[in-house]
Protein backbone atom coordinates (compact mmCIF):
# COMPACT_ATOMS: atom_id res chain seq x y z
CA UNK A 1 0.00 0.00 0.00
CA UNK A 2 1.13 3.73 -0.66
CA UNK A 3 0.56 6.41 1.04
CA UNK A 4 0.06 10.55 1.20
CA UNK A 5 1.71 13.10 4.03
CA UNK A 6 -1.22 15.30 4.80
CA UNK A 7 -0.55 18.41 5.54
CA UNK A 8 0.89 18.44 9.13
CA UNK A 9 2.43 14.95 8.72
CA UNK A 10 -0.45 12.65 9.60
CA UNK A 11 -0.23 9.38 6.75
CA UNK A 12 -2.99 8.30 4.89
CA UNK A 13 -3.57 5.56 2.48
CA UNK A 14 -3.87 5.85 -1.55
CA UNK A 15 -6.62 3.27 -1.51
CA UNK A 16 -9.31 2.56 0.56
CA UNK A 17 -12.95 0.94 0.90
CA UNK A 18 -16.17 2.96 0.73
CA UNK A 19 -18.74 1.69 2.40
CA UNK A 20 -21.39 3.43 0.69
CA UNK A 21 -25.32 0.85 0.12
CA UNK A 22 -23.50 -1.69 2.23
CA UNK A 23 -25.85 -2.83 4.56
CA UNK A 24 -24.70 -2.58 8.52
CA UNK A 25 -25.35 -6.15 9.05
CA UNK A 26 -22.51 -7.09 6.12
CA UNK A 27 -20.83 -4.36 6.78
CA UNK A 28 -18.47 -6.43 9.28
CA UNK A 29 -17.94 -9.06 7.33
CA UNK A 30 -16.72 -7.12 4.37
CA UNK A 31 -14.55 -4.62 6.19
CA UNK A 32 -12.82 -7.66 7.97
CA UNK A 33 -11.83 -8.95 4.71
CA UNK A 34 -10.69 -5.74 3.80
CA UNK A 35 -8.06 -5.09 5.99
CA UNK A 36 -6.83 -9.26 5.79
CA UNK A 37 -6.40 -8.27 2.37
CA UNK A 38 -4.41 -5.26 3.41
CA UNK A 39 -7.07 -2.26 3.31
CA UNK A 40 -6.44 0.51 6.16
CA UNK A 41 -8.45 3.00 5.18
CA UNK A 42 -11.92 2.53 5.52
CA UNK A 43 -14.72 4.79 4.65
CA UNK A 44 -18.26 5.51 6.58
CA UNK A 45 -20.76 8.00 6.74
CA UNK A 46 -23.86 9.00 9.37
CA UNK A 47 -25.97 8.37 5.82
CA UNK A 48 -24.66 5.67 5.31
CA UNK A 49 -26.59 3.80 8.31
CA UNK A 50 -23.22 1.17 8.76
CA UNK A 51 -21.12 2.97 11.22
CA UNK A 52 -21.28 0.32 13.76
CA UNK A 53 -20.59 -2.59 11.49
CA UNK A 54 -17.33 -0.60 10.64
CA UNK A 55 -16.47 -0.13 13.90
CA UNK A 56 -17.49 -3.98 15.13
CA UNK A 57 -14.77 -4.80 12.41
CA UNK A 58 -12.15 -2.31 13.76
CA UNK A 59 -12.76 -3.48 17.22
CA UNK A 60 -12.50 -7.33 16.30
CA UNK A 61 -9.26 -7.16 13.80
CA UNK A 62 -5.85 -7.94 15.53
CA UNK A 63 -4.57 -5.41 13.04
CA UNK A 64 -3.83 -2.07 15.89
CA UNK A 65 -6.06 0.52 15.66
CA UNK A 66 -3.37 3.00 15.11
CA UNK A 67 -2.28 1.20 11.68
CA UNK A 68 -6.07 1.86 10.78
CA UNK A 69 -7.66 5.03 9.10
CA UNK A 70 -11.00 5.56 10.00
CA UNK A 71 -13.49 8.31 8.11
CA UNK A 72 -16.82 9.59 8.77
CA UNK A 73 -19.07 12.03 7.58
CA UNK A 74 -21.27 14.54 9.24
CA UNK A 75 -24.44 14.75 7.11
CA UNK A 76 -26.55 17.66 6.48
CA UNK A 77 -29.29 17.30 8.64
CA UNK A 78 -26.80 17.09 11.90
CA UNK A 79 -25.76 20.90 10.80
CA UNK A 80 -25.05 23.42 13.14
CA UNK A 81 -22.43 23.86 15.89
CA UNK A 82 -24.45 21.77 18.81
CA UNK A 83 -26.25 18.84 16.92
CA UNK A 84 -22.48 18.23 14.88
CA UNK A 85 -20.75 17.92 17.75
CA UNK A 86 -23.38 15.19 19.58
CA UNK A 87 -23.95 13.70 15.82
CA UNK A 88 -20.11 12.83 16.01
CA UNK A 89 -19.78 11.93 19.42
CA UNK A 90 -22.82 9.40 18.54
CA UNK A 91 -20.73 8.15 15.77
CA UNK A 92 -18.00 7.30 18.07
CA UNK A 93 -19.91 5.41 20.18
CA UNK A 94 -21.68 3.48 17.49
CA UNK A 95 -18.12 2.56 16.65
CA UNK A 96 -16.82 1.83 20.15
CA UNK A 97 -13.84 3.89 19.45
CA UNK A 98 -12.12 6.55 21.20
CA UNK A 99 -11.24 8.80 18.20
CA UNK A 100 -11.95 8.91 14.56
CA UNK A 101 -8.66 9.77 12.32
CA UNK A 102 -10.57 11.99 9.55
CA UNK A 103 -14.13 13.33 9.58
CA UNK A 104 -15.71 15.65 6.42
CA UNK A 105 -18.63 17.72 6.77
CA UNK A 106 -20.54 15.86 4.04
CA UNK A 107 -22.49 18.07 1.98
CA UNK A 108 -22.09 22.10 1.56
CA UNK A 109 -25.41 22.50 2.45
CA UNK A 110 -27.07 24.34 5.46
CA UNK A 111 -24.67 25.44 8.67
CA UNK A 112 -21.48 24.21 7.53
CA UNK A 113 -19.82 26.76 8.99
CA UNK A 114 -21.37 25.56 12.70
CA UNK A 115 -20.44 21.88 11.39
CA UNK A 116 -16.47 22.79 11.49
CA UNK A 117 -16.59 24.85 14.17
CA UNK A 118 -17.52 21.54 15.90
CA UNK A 119 -15.18 19.53 14.10
CA UNK A 120 -11.92 21.89 14.85
CA UNK A 121 -12.85 21.41 18.23
CA UNK A 122 -13.22 18.12 18.42
CA UNK A 123 -9.63 18.00 16.62
CA UNK A 124 -8.02 20.29 19.10
CA UNK A 125 -9.35 17.91 21.69
CA UNK A 126 -7.94 14.46 20.82
CA UNK A 127 -10.78 13.21 19.37
CA UNK A 128 -10.33 13.67 15.56
CA UNK A 129 -6.88 13.53 13.89
CA UNK A 130 -7.86 15.71 10.74
CA UNK A 131 -11.10 17.31 9.32
CA UNK A 132 -11.81 18.36 6.30
CA UNK A 133 -15.59 18.73 3.69
CA UNK A 134 -16.64 16.25 1.14
CA UNK A 135 -18.30 17.43 -2.49
CA UNK A 136 -16.84 21.03 -2.36
CA UNK A 137 -16.51 23.06 -5.28
CA UNK A 138 -13.63 25.31 -5.59
CA UNK A 139 -15.53 28.58 -4.46
CA UNK A 140 -16.90 26.88 -1.49
CA UNK A 141 -13.35 25.15 -0.70
CA UNK A 142 -11.89 28.93 -0.23
CA UNK A 143 -14.63 30.09 1.79
CA UNK A 144 -13.25 27.56 4.23
CA UNK A 145 -10.21 28.04 3.85
CA UNK A 146 -9.96 31.80 3.95
CA UNK A 147 -12.27 31.77 6.99
CA UNK A 148 -11.22 29.01 9.43
CA UNK A 149 -8.46 28.55 12.25
CA UNK A 150 -7.05 24.79 10.90
CA UNK A 151 -8.12 24.37 7.24
CA UNK A 152 -9.69 21.41 5.62
CA UNK A 153 -7.08 19.16 5.25
CA UNK A 154 -9.03 16.75 2.78
CA UNK A 155 -12.03 17.64 0.39
CA UNK A 156 -14.14 14.24 -1.20
CA UNK A 157 -15.15 14.56 -4.45
CA UNK A 158 -16.74 12.59 -7.15
CA UNK A 159 -14.10 11.73 -9.48
CA UNK A 160 -13.59 9.35 -12.30
CA UNK A 161 -12.79 8.90 -16.54
CA UNK A 162 -15.97 10.85 -17.16
CA UNK A 163 -15.88 13.85 -14.95
CA UNK A 164 -11.91 14.09 -13.82
CA UNK A 165 -11.97 17.54 -12.29
CA UNK A 166 -8.56 19.18 -13.30
CA UNK A 167 -9.32 22.73 -12.36
CA UNK A 168 -10.27 21.07 -9.05
CA UNK A 169 -7.46 19.25 -8.53
CA UNK A 170 -5.35 21.98 -9.62
CA UNK A 171 -7.11 24.31 -7.21
CA UNK A 172 -6.62 21.17 -4.24
CA UNK A 173 -3.01 21.31 -4.77
CA UNK A 174 -2.06 24.77 -4.33
CA UNK A 175 -3.73 25.07 -1.07
CA UNK A 176 -2.33 22.03 0.14
CA UNK A 177 -5.77 20.38 0.18
CA UNK A 178 -5.82 16.11 0.30
CA UNK A 179 -8.11 15.09 -2.44
CA UNK A 180 -10.00 12.01 -2.40
CA UNK A 181 -12.06 10.44 -4.93
CA UNK A 182 -15.58 8.80 -4.51
CA UNK A 183 -17.20 6.44 -7.40
CA UNK A 184 -13.99 5.85 -9.52
CA UNK A 185 -16.41 3.81 -11.52
CA UNK A 186 -19.46 6.12 -11.70
CA UNK A 187 -21.33 3.30 -10.66
CA UNK A 188 -20.57 1.45 -13.67
CA UNK A 189 -22.17 3.93 -15.54
CA UNK A 190 -21.89 4.63 -19.50
CA UNK A 191 -20.36 1.17 -19.80
CA UNK A 192 -17.40 2.13 -18.28
CA UNK A 193 -15.57 -1.17 -17.77
CA UNK A 194 -16.25 -2.21 -21.32
CA UNK A 195 -15.03 1.75 -22.57
CA UNK A 196 -12.46 1.06 -25.43
CA UNK A 197 -9.57 3.53 -24.35
CA UNK A 198 -9.68 1.39 -20.41
CA UNK A 199 -10.16 -1.48 -22.17
CA UNK A 200 -6.67 -1.08 -24.36
CA UNK A 201 -5.19 0.21 -21.33
CA UNK A 202 -5.85 -2.42 -19.11
CA UNK A 203 -4.71 -5.22 -22.02
CA UNK A 204 -1.37 -3.13 -22.70
CA UNK A 205 -0.72 -3.66 -19.02
CA UNK A 206 -2.42 -7.27 -18.15
CA UNK A 207 -4.90 -5.26 -16.29
CA UNK A 208 -8.54 -5.07 -15.21
CA UNK A 209 -10.09 -1.40 -16.63
CA UNK A 210 -11.23 -1.30 -12.94
CA UNK A 211 -7.40 -1.43 -11.86
CA UNK A 212 -6.54 1.10 -14.37
CA UNK A 213 -8.92 3.34 -13.31
CA UNK A 214 -7.87 3.19 -9.70
CA UNK A 215 -3.89 3.45 -10.84
CA UNK A 216 -5.15 6.20 -13.01
CA UNK A 217 -6.07 8.12 -10.20
CA UNK A 218 -3.90 7.22 -7.10
CA UNK A 219 -1.19 8.65 -9.66
CA UNK A 220 -2.26 11.33 -9.40
CA UNK A 221 -1.76 11.92 -6.13
CA UNK A 222 -5.55 11.69 -5.29
CA UNK A 223 -6.92 9.01 -2.61
CA UNK A 224 -9.53 6.31 -4.39
CA UNK A 225 -12.53 5.24 -2.17
CA UNK A 226 -14.15 2.34 -3.88
CA UNK A 227 -17.00 0.23 -2.75
CA UNK A 228 -17.25 -3.80 -3.39
CA UNK A 229 -18.89 -6.28 -1.17
CA UNK A 230 -17.29 -9.02 -3.34
CA UNK A 231 -13.93 -10.39 -1.64
CA UNK A 232 -12.81 -10.91 -5.63
CA UNK A 233 -12.99 -7.41 -6.34
CA UNK A 234 -11.43 -5.95 -3.01
CA UNK A 235 -8.62 -8.80 -4.01
CA UNK A 236 -7.87 -7.40 -7.39
CA UNK A 237 -8.29 -3.72 -6.91
CA UNK A 238 -5.85 -4.06 -4.21
CA UNK A 239 -3.14 -4.87 -6.82
CA UNK A 240 -2.81 -1.70 -8.58
CA UNK A 241 0.97 -0.62 -7.11
CA UNK A 242 2.92 -3.13 -9.41
CA UNK A 243 2.60 -1.26 -12.59
CA UNK A 244 2.61 2.64 -14.03
CA UNK A 245 0.41 4.42 -16.48
CA UNK A 246 2.59 5.94 -19.01
CA UNK A 247 2.00 10.10 -20.79
CA UNK A 248 0.27 7.87 -23.25
CA UNK A 249 -2.01 6.31 -21.18
CA UNK A 250 -2.63 9.29 -19.38
CA UNK A 251 -3.58 11.40 -22.52
CA UNK A 252 -6.06 8.76 -24.09
CA UNK A 253 -8.14 8.98 -20.78
CA UNK A 254 -8.28 12.67 -20.93
CA UNK A 255 -10.45 12.06 -23.87
CA UNK A 256 -12.93 10.23 -21.99
CA UNK A 257 -13.67 13.45 -19.69
CA UNK A 258 -17.49 15.16 -20.52
CA UNK A 259 -16.46 17.66 -17.61
CA UNK A 260 -19.87 16.83 -16.24
CA UNK A 261 -21.05 14.74 -13.18
CA UNK A 262 -22.78 11.52 -13.60
CA UNK A 263 -24.91 12.11 -10.80
CA UNK A 264 -25.72 15.54 -9.64
CA UNK A 265 -24.28 18.88 -9.81
CA UNK A 266 -23.95 19.75 -5.83
CA UNK A 267 -24.12 24.01 -7.25
CA UNK A 268 -27.79 23.68 -8.09
CA UNK A 269 -31.16 23.61 -6.50
CA UNK A 270 -32.03 20.65 -8.07
CA UNK A 271 -28.69 18.40 -6.53
CA UNK A 272 -30.09 19.70 -2.98
CA UNK A 273 -33.66 18.92 -3.81
CA UNK A 274 -32.25 15.02 -4.91
CA UNK A 275 -30.06 14.80 -1.17
CA UNK A 276 -33.05 16.03 0.65
CA UNK A 277 -34.67 12.89 -0.62
CA UNK A 278 -32.31 10.65 0.89
CA UNK A 279 -33.79 9.03 4.14
CA UNK A 280 -31.64 9.54 7.01
CA UNK A 281 -32.90 9.56 10.49
CA UNK A 282 -29.63 8.81 12.57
Amino acid sequence: MEFVALNHQVKMPLLGLGVFQIPDTECEKVVLEAIAKGYRLIDTAQMYGNEAGVGRAVNKTSVPREELFITTKVWFSNAGEQRARASVEKSLQKMGLDYLDLVLVHQPFNDYYGTYRALEAMHQEGKIRTIGVSNFYPDRLADMLAFHQIPPVVNQIEMHPFFQRQHDLEFMQEHKVQPQAWSPFAEGQKDIFNHPVLQKIAHKHHKSPAQVILRWITQKGVVALFKSAKIERITENAQIFDFHLDTEDFAQIATMDTRQSVFLDHRTPQGLEYLRTIPFNA
